[in-house]
C-alpha cells in the first residue's frame, strides 16, 4: 500500500494555548474558527481500491490526547467545493479540541477525497464503499476505535452521510447533516425509514435554497431530529461553522460508551 505522510501537526504548545473563544475572519462568507490548538493532525496519501486511485486521507485527534488510540470516529464527508485536503485550512482540528475543552468526550475525525460524485458509485468509482470499508480500516490502523462510528458532512457531504446511514443501517451512531442537498421525494427521502435508531442532526440556513428541502425531510424522519436548528445563514462555510460546535458536541455523546 503506498503511503506518503505530508502534512504532521503535533498537539505542541502554542501560543493559542489555553485560550477560549473564537478568532472572526471578516465577511458573511467567511467561517468562524475556535482559537484552539491543533491536536495530532495529518493528512497522508492512501491507494483506496473502492475508488481505483490514490485519495487524500485526513485524521485529527484534539490536542492533548497523543496519537488518539482507542477513541471513536467521526467520518468526514466533504461538500461538493472541497476536498480532503481543505480540512486543516477549515479548521476542523481546531473545532474538535474546542469541543474537548468544554468538556465534551473526546473522538477522532477521519476522512477522505471523495470528488464530485454525491458520495455514490460511479463507473467503478465508488466513494461510498471507500467510506463503508476502507476509512474505517484505515483508522484500526491508527488504533482509533471503529466500533463506536458517527458521520458528518455538509451540502453534497450531508446526503452522502444520510445516503451511507441508510443503506447501512446500524454502521454510523450519528449523521450530523449540514444543509445536506436533498430534493423532497428523493431516494434519502425514500429511504428515511431506515434512518430509525440512528440519531440525526439536521442544520439548515434560514437563507439557503435548500431550506424547505431539508424542513421536510426533518418531518420524514422516523424519529424528529436529535439535533439541530435553522437559524440565519446562506449555504457556505461561513454559516456551518457556526453551526460545527453544536455538531461536534452532538457527535461526541453520540459517540460516548
Amino acid at each position: 500500500m503506498r503511503r506518503r505522510t505530508f502534512l504532521a501537526v503535533g498537539a505542541t504548545a502554542t501560543a493559542a494555548a489555553g485560550l477560549v473563544g473564537y478568532r472572526s475572519r471578516s465577511g458573511e462568507s467567511e467561517p468562524i474558527i475556535p482559537y484552539a490548538p491543533v491536536g495530532d493532525e495529518r493528512l497522508e496519501r492512501r491507494d483506496s481500491r473502492a475508488r481505483g486511485r490514490i485519495v487524500d486521507f485526513y485524521t485529527a485527534v484534539p490536542a492533548g490526547h497523543g496519537t488518539g488510540r482507542g477513541l471513536p470516529v467521526c467520518l468526514v464527508l466533504h461538500g461538493a467545493s472541497k476536498t480532503a485536503a481543505d480540512f486543516p485550512a477549515l479548521g476542523l482540528g481546531r473545532f474538535l479540541t474546542d469541543a474537548v475543552r468544554r468538556r465534551k468526550p473526546p473522538f477522532v475525525l477521519a476522512g477522505a477525497t471523495g470528488d464530485r460524485l454525491q458520495w455514490r458509485p460511479h463507473a467503478g468509482d465508488d466513494p461510498q464503499r471507500m467510506v463503508r470499508e476502507e476509512l474505517p480500516r484505515w483508522c484500526r490502523e491508527r488504533g482509533f476505535d471503529t466500533s463506536r462510528i458517527a458521520l458528518l458532512g455538509w451540502s453534497m457531504g450531508g446526503y452522502g452521510s444520510l445516503l451511507l446511514a441508510e443503506t447501512e443501517p446500524g454502521f454510523a451512531r450519528a449523521v450530523v447533516a449540514l444543509s445536506p442537498a436533498v430534493r423532497e421525494g428523493d431516494e434519502i427521502f425514500a429511504a428515511a425509514p431506515q434512518l430509525k435508531g440512528t440519531k440525526v442532526g439536521l442544520w439548515c440556513g434560514r437563507q439557503d435554497g435548500l431550506l424547505d428541502d431539508v424542513r421536510a425531510l426533518a418531518k420524514a424522519l422516523p424519529e424528529p431530529p436529535a439535533a439541530g436548528s435553522f437559524e440565519d445563514g446562506r449555504h457556505n462555510f461561513g454559516y456551518w461553522s457556526r453551526c460545527l460546535p453544536a455538531g461536534m458536541d452532538f457527535v461526541s455523546e453520540a459517540l460516548r460508551r
